[in-house]
């Protein structure tokens, strides 16, 4: 398996303890040694590892959980480094996702989550408009 590959099978790991309310597997996800950090979308940031899966206990375990499908996930490795950044579709829009992995011993471990809401814009490109017509001189 490419380092790509490993990373995006963590991420995948990621959002099936997501999707699944399982917090056993939620932990497992997560460092156990580099330091962490999490920014759930409206929330202050979190620092630390008890802060962190307190967080996800509080999220997985409250069924307040959303049904979160990820998408358009591409991973980026720079040695025992690595980012992912992908979509996540929830029932009240969509959201944009960075999750940082290390290699944490020979597994790729998460070490921060960051979701945010994805505006959706006009196209911030769009085509010039058509020149205006052109005037007939009269005498």
């Amino acid at each position: 398996m490419s380092p790509q590959d490993a990373v995006l099978a963590a991420n995948a790991a990621f959002y099936e303890a997501f999707a699944k309310q399982d917090l056993c597997a939620m932990d497992e996800v997560w460092a156990q040694d580099a330091p962490v950090a999490c920014l759930h979308p409206g929330w202050r940031p979190l620092v630390g590892r008890p802060e962190v899966m307190t967080s996800w206990a509080v999220i997985l375990n409250g069924g307040n959980a959303p049904p979160v499908r990820y998408a358009a996930a591409t991973a980026h490795v720079m040695g025992g480094f690595a980012y992912v950044l992908c979509t996540e579709d929830l029932p009240q829009g969509k959201l944009v996702a960075t999750n940082v992995f290390i290699l944490e011993g020979s597994a790729w471990k998460m070490v921060h989550h960051h979701a945010s809401p994805m505006v959706t814009r006009p196209n911030p490109n769009p085509p010039p408009p058509p020149p205006p017509p052109r005037r007939r001189m009269v005498h």
